[in-house]
């Protein structure tokens, strides 16, 4: 399959970036007009298959290893900085909830979030203020960015696991489980039903 001049100027602006792209910064770098979907839709059919594969994080285009060569390429390196367990959670938080404030956060976590844990993935590239809250205060909110969809291999949020498959990877705390379980009790329960065993011990 051959490649149209403009299918061409389109791979060689992403083989030249240093970073994923947006149709709209293609087309501005390719001095091209009219949509680009076609012509990365092209170039994904192209690459499909091969070493190197066209794919979509986010709205922003990049080429990468093909998935199933990744594993050979991989190189330990150490890593400068490891997430806390804060980080992790409040990453968590912001992706499953966001645009989320700061007292948001505190308020599912039930601890308060330090400013160096919102510095820490600000850094990374992963979370990004996304605005102000129109309430009183009007607290800042966050909310993540192309480069977390991006490093997690996801194409949007809608990726993201749900409940079944975070316990299905054993990613839940056992006090995670026991807290669901005693939720899951608590619903089935017949109302009432823990007022007469306390009536009955009274007496």
């Amino acid at each position: 399959m051959s490649l149209s001049t403009a299918e061409r100027l389109v791979e060689a602006v992403l083989f030249a970036a240093e970073g994923p792209l947006t149709p709209a910064e293609i087309a501005r770098h390719a001095d091209l007009e009219g949509s680009m979907l076609p012509h990365l839709a092209a170039l994904a059919v192209h690459y499909a298959g091969r070493g190197i594969t066209l794919v979509e994080r986010g709205g922003r285009w990049h080429f990468q290893t093909a998935s199933d060569l990744a594993h050979i390429l991989r190189r330990e390196r150490e890593e400068p900085r490891k997430l806390s367990r804060a980080a992790i959670e409040t990453l968590a938080i912001i992706a499953y909830h966001e645009p989320v404030s700061r007292a948001e956060i505190e308020a599912i976590r039930g601890v308060q979030v330090a400013k160096g844990t919102l510095d820490v993935l600000m850094e990374a590239g992963w979370v990004r203020p996304a605005g102000r809250r129109e309430v009183p205060g009007r607290p800042l909110i966050y909310a993540t960015t192309p480069d977390f969809l991006s490093h997690f291999g996801l194409a949007t949020r809608r990726d993201l696991p749900g409940i079944d498959d975070l316990r299905a990877a054993g990613l839940l705390d056992p006090i995670d489980l026991a807290m669901e379980a005693q939720d899951a009790q608590a619903l089935l329960e017949p109302a009432g039903e823990g007022e007469d065993e306390e009536d009955d011990a009274g007496a």
